[in-house]
């Protein structure tokens, strides 16, 4: 039984992910964390936080997971509306919460949900641990550990701990964003709850879009996937920048004055050579991906500084950094983690962070002109519903073959990735050139012979 992706638990609600799944996950995962945690040798109490978004499957989807996971012996706090950081941050922080649990499934569209696991230290469970919670729910065990147990927890509701989480985030800048007129694209999801309010402390002039909670247009031509309605409102009211959230506000997408995207990883090398210049940086490194710009990778070499690429997925960043001792990372879609104020990926800490620095250094607009070319870079996604097929396309020798033939074709000139993705039915092909021609040829040719090969028509 495979379960978790990139990032937790993720699918369609009611075709995949379900009430009684999610309940005999919170079960299986309530009995793993006991075996594994000696709460007597940690100090912490045996408390979880759960948060979500605003979907409307999330009031389902946490009662489930509560209900479980209090049969397992664990006491709830469940703070609902919340971005995903403040989980991490609260697990890690309180000396009472043992972990957490986040009910979202970040970018993906209102029909899909998901579950989010956090440990201790605030970090996304291991993929050992992860692999032992299916294990046991395959095994069926999980239900008669339940049933001859009566050391139930208890369930409490604690929203008012969102405050320390927006605490912690207005003490991490050291300037005021007085002056500053902002746009904040808060896609009818968790960054609704708190980031109008931050800013504004901080004493931006913000302008929102799609600000209410809406659990049925979270994600729908808004947030960080739909970037055009943050670009006309910055240009509308003439802002010095804009921030695009996903629905559970641990990724963010700038927009400067002139409507130029800045992704990832711009928010990277920006941030990064800030630190830099404040020695800031043990071995001037920036973690990122296989999908970091080949442009961004050598002007960061330029610098001096030290590039790292692991496989996609902010676990994976995360894992690279805490093995290295590196500071910074992240991903180009926009999950940005500064372990100087974070234990895990925040949109909404990245996007203070880029606004002071268009505050004491340059305006953004400015800061894009200095930084970096990006090499053209194409991504297409190919809808492939059949997981088997996606997770064992490696196996298509026709596919495999034709991409040692673009990569021969391109040389040192560009590179390739395809990879099926660990949150949707889709199979990514990325490919980067020195021309856009080139980019585009290999990109359709990919993309075209993954749809004859795997699309049952």
């Amino acid at each position: 039984m495979k379960l978790f992706g990139t990032d937790g638990i993720r699918g369609h609600v009611g075709s995949f992910l379900t009430a009684p799944l999610t309940l005999e996950v919170g079960i299986s995962a309530g009995k793993i964390l006991k075996e594994r945690v000696d709460l007597d040798r940690t100090n912490r109490a045996n408390v979880i936080v759960i948060g979500q978004d605003s979907r409307t499957s999330g009031d389902m989807l946490s009662a489930a997971i509560s209900a479980g996971l209090t049969a397992a012996g664990w006491n709830i706090w469940h703070i609902g509306l919340c971005p995903t950081p403040a989980v991490a941050y609260l697990t890690a922080s309180n000396p009472q919460v043992f972990g957490g649990v986040m009910i979202s499934a970040s970018h993906n569209p209102p029909e899909d949900n998901g579950i989010k696991f956090f440990g201790d230290n605030g970090s996304k469970l291991c993929g050992e641990t992860q692999q032992a919670i299916e294990s046991l729910l395959e095994s069926g065990l999980h239900v008669d550990l339940v049933n001859s147990s009566t050391n139930w927890g208890k369930y409490h509701e604690k929203s008012h701990l969102i405050s320390d989480y927006q605490d912690s985030l207005q003490a991490s800048i050291a300037t005021n964003l007085n002056g500053l007129k902002v746009v904040l694209d808060l896609a009818y999801g968790s960054a609704t709850r708190i980031s109008l309010e931050v800013f504004r402390n901080l004493g931006a002039e913000v302008i929102c879009l799609h600000q209410e909670p809406d659990g049925d247009r979270i994600n729908v031509n808004c947030g960080s996937t739909h970037l055009e309605p943050l670009r006309a409102a910055v240009r509308e009211h003439k802002a010095d920048l804009g921030f695009a959230f996903d629905g559970d506000a641990d990724r963010v997408l700038a927009v400067d004055s002139n409507g130029r995207v800045v992704d990832g990883d711009y928010i990277l090398y920006l941030w990064g050579q800030e630190l830099l210049e404040n020695n800031q940086l043990p071995d001037s490194a920036i973690v990122t991906t296989v999908m970091a710009n080949l442009g961004f990778e050598r002007a960061w070499q330029k610098l001096g500084g030290n590039f790292v690429r692991t496989a996609v997925g902010d676990q994976y960043v995360h894992a690279e950094m805490m093995r290295s001792g590196a500071m910074l990372g992240g991903e180009q879609s926009g999950h940005v983690l500064c372990r100087h104020y974070a234990v895990s990926g925040d949109g909404l800490l990245a996007a203070l962070h880029l606004a002071a620095l268009a505050k004491q250094k340059a305006p953004l607009a400015e800061l894009m002109d200095q930084s970096f070319q990006p090499y053209p870079q194409l991504l297409k996604n190919v809808r492939v519903e059949d997981r088997e097929l996606r997770r064992n396309w490696q196996s298509c020798d026709v596919l495999v073959q034709a991409i040692a033939l673009a990569e021969r074709d391109l040389g040192d000139r560009g590179r390739i990735l395809v990879r099926a993705s660990g949150t949707e039915p889709l199979m990514r092909v990325m490919v980067e050139a020195e021309t856009l021609d080139l980019a585009q040829h290999w990109t359709d040719s990919l993309s075209g012979l993954i749809e004859k090969q795997f699309v049952k028509l």
